[in-house]
């Protein structure tokens, strides 16, 4: 069976209830910033007006929402593989943060033909986060520590020990702000869209989402993966091997968010700086469970999370909003969704070892 049967096999196949809710997740939660809206005075029409038209008004409108997409997909695809073998990674951001180090030092320390320098970047923006990712997986399955909570202290590990670098080894050199070098122009995405800013890292992007797809359903390991998820008991009496699996899931999970981050650094910022990330890792969470944990439903959410970053931005300029009231919007939207959405999330057992998913 194709992968494009595949597709529509499961647009086919959602339930009214996976439709439904997030759909009325955002709409309470733009009831609900609307009441925060009318509080500072101003029309919430109008605002939920320019936040639509910021993000999908226009050709430019839609590009830039295609370019907070793209972190998005990623960090979402990294957060999918790991639920789905019921481990609650909640790390994406340090694994990120680990990936783009590594990526910009590649793309700053050498000078390679073009078609070496940037797969070598992008690997080592995959090796970065799969470092970071491996630490908790290990931690968890030889000594049993917590996942949720090592990954969680483990993203501010990562984001401090970043501006360190960035006032210290990696700076660039005769700077007094904390950011690297330029990057080699070998190692930079191209522009995929002229006179725009989405760069080749959304092909990179779709491309893995691909990838993902065939290895969680088309492949003995993916399913594996998937059994542990479903019944650890049973896997253990099946012969796989749990604490394996966690640490092959982290490995991989982490890989592809430290994929985000080299990707963000080699197609948008072309350097490495303080609070490059906006918190795409911890969005994440937000675009997996929204996207129901398969890689379809993560593009589409990552495209609306993205939308809503391109549109508060242009909501909070034309009605003269303050930041953090566009923040607190943001903040219900993301907060309804993860609510109407993860009813297949055992939350009773996050802080078990492992995590856990239904």
């Amino acid at each position: 069976m194709s992968i494009l049967q595949n597709v529509q096999d499961y647009i086919k196949n959602l339930k009214f209830s996976m439709i439904i809710l997030p759909v009325f997740s955002i709409l309470l939660a733009l009831i609900f910033g609307s009441i925060l809206i009318i509080s500072i005075g101003v029309n919430p029409i109008e605002a939920y007006k320019y936040l639509f038209t910021g993000a999908f008004g226009s050709w430019i409108q839609i590009t830039e929402t295609l370019v907070n997409a793209i972190p998005l997909i990623f960090t979402g695809l990294a957060i999918t593989i790991a639920f789905r073998a019921s481990i609650f990674n909640i790390g994406a951001e340090g694994q990120l943060y680990f990936g783009a180090v590594f990526a910009t030092w590649a793309g700053v320390t050498f000078s390679l033909p073009i078609y070496i320098h940037l797969p070598f970047a992008i690997l080592m923006g995959f090796i970065g986060g799969m470092i970071w990712g491996a630490i908790p997986g290990i931690l968890n399955a030889k000594k049993g520590l917590n996942i949720v909570i090592v990954t969680l202290l483990m993203n501010y590990i990562a984001i401090h020990f970043t501006d360190f670098l960035l006032n210290g080894p990696l700076q660039q050199p005769g700077s007094w702000n904390p950011q690297s070098s330029l990057i080699e122009s070998t190692v930079i995405l191209p522009i995929i869209f002229e006179r725009t800013s989405v760069h080749a890292g959304l092909i990179l992007a779709l491309a893995l989402a691909v990838i993902v797809y065939i290895f969680l359903w088309k492949s003995t390991l993916g399913f594996k993966l998937r059994m542990v998820g479903g019944n650890k008991k049973a896997s253990e009496n099946a012969g796989v091997s749990i604490d394996k699996t966690i640490i092959l899931t982290m490995l991989l999970s982490g890989g592809i968010a430290g994929i985000a981050g080299a990707v963000e650094i080699l197609g948008k910022h072309h350097r490495l700086i303080t609070g490059f990330s906006p918190e795409y890792g911890f969005d994440a969470i937000a675009v997996a469970i929204m996207g129901r944990l398969h890689p379809l439903g993560v593009i589409i959410a990552a495209i609306f999370f993205g939308g809503l970053r391109a549109g508060a931005s242009v909501m909070q300029t034309a009605v003269r909003m303050p930041v953090v009231a566009v923040s607190v919007i943001q903040g219900l939207v993301i907060l309804f969704i993860v609510a109407g959405t993860a009813a297949d999330i055992d939350w009773s057992k996050i802080f078990k070892k492992g995590g856990g998913l239904k």
